[in-house]
């Protein structure tokens, strides 16, 4: 088996492998953080979804999410709203801006945003939804693409509906999030959904949702044949992900980093943050990643807990280094279980307003 790549317009992802776009999460640093875990096997990262009012007034919190580092393309920046013209002046920033692609989100379902008919409120105004591709597609020159679910609820499964609208409309590729709106983030994602776009589809199709081991990605690729899948949740406590699954396909037992290797990568991901961010918000920043990516510490909860009460970023590395050592587990592999790390919740998962999601 061999991983298969696919074209947005001229942009080749190479593997099908896509770091989902998630709020709160997917910055630059965290992007820089992916690409260095794991590699060319991430064949396109995603930003934190963006608002567009924010983004066309020049609000200084949406053009830093739209920055991004030479060393993380191919780049896709997501945009929501639900004005067709400011979508497509929005679009047009991002361009302007060095995206590879642009993405239009329709599957948040947070009720903010829901009630202000973006995200997943546009499955239920396709026709909105067919003058945002129009007038974003005819803005830029770059690949427009989609990211929906399933449909608002189980009464109202449009998913084959929506993938017609977005091909006859100019979109370059679709993702599908397995579930409703009205599901949020429970239960378990519908990947036969995936494999019913991708035999009708004309452009490439994407899937998403609970892909949270190399396992879990080679499964869904046998079983519904998609051109490439999107990983968040995954990513968030796993970042070397994507690397152990081409691992898994060229034969080689999936790469295991050492707690060594992760305090490494944390602070490579500490001078990305300081290289964007003010010194002040450093500390909550690192403290976010931290707890993510210290999972599963071996039983010494208490170790992790001190670490995160702590200010200083470095302190903080030389600590967790220090415990490592101590308990003798510096040099020893992680064990991410079977479900490749705690399920992690996020802004949109805690109905903050803002979009995680993906895997």
């Amino acid at each position: 088996m061999s991983l298969p790549d696919l074209h947005i317009g001229p942009v080749h992802v190479s593997p099908g492998l896509v770091l989902a776009p998630m709020s709160g999460v997917t910055d630059s640093p965290f992007r820089r953080l992916v690409k260095r875990c794991s590699g060319d096997a991430v064949g396109l990262v995603m930003s934190e979804f963006i608002q567009i009012e924010a983004l066309t007034r020049g609000a200084l919190r949406s053009v830093i999410r739209m920055s991004f580092h030479p060393e993380e393309r191919p780049v896709a920046i997501q945009i929501y709203g639900a004005d067709p013209g400011m979508m497509a002046e929005a679009a047009k920033m991002a361009e302007d801006a060095g995206a590879d692609v642009v993405d239009i989100n329709c599957g948040c379902p947070a009720p903010k945003i829901v009630r202000r008919g973006g995200g997943a409120g546009l499955l239920r105004e396709l026709p909105v939804l067919a003058e945002i591709l129009d007038a974003t597609v005819a803005a830029v020159s770059i690949p427009v693409t989609i990211k929906i679910r399933n449909g608002w609820c189980e009464d109202s499964l449009n998913y084959m509906e929506t993938l017609r609208l977005a091909e006859d409309h100019g979109a370059s590729a679709i993702a599908v999030h397995g579930r409703t709106r009205l599901q949020l983030y429970r239960g378990s994602a519908d990947w036969d959904v995936v494999r019913k776009m991708k035999l009708a589809a004309s452009i490439p199709v994407l899937g998403s949702g609970d892909v949270l081991t190399a396992r879990d990605a080679l499964d869904r690729f046998a079983a519904t044949g998609c051109d490439g899948i999107l990983i968040g949740r995954g990513a968030i406590t796993n970042p070397w992900i994507f690397r152990q699954i081409q691992d898994e396909v060229d034969g080689r037992a999936p790469f295991a980093p050492t707690w060594a290797d992760t305090v490494d990568a944390i602070e490579s991901y500490l001078g990305w943050l300081a290289d964007m961010y003010p010194e002040k918000v450093l500390p909550g920043r690192l403290k976010m990643m931290m707890s993510r990516l210290l999972k599963g510490f071996d039983g010494a909860a208490d170790v992790r807990a001190t670490a995160l009460r702590m200010d200083d970023p470095r302190a903080m590395l030389a600590y967790i280094e220090a415990a490592c050592r101590g308990l003798g587990i510096w040099d020893t592999p992680r064990d991410f279980g079977a479900g490749g790390g705690a399920t992690v919740e996020t802004e949109a998962e805690a109905g903050s307003g803002s979009e995680a999601v993906a895997a």
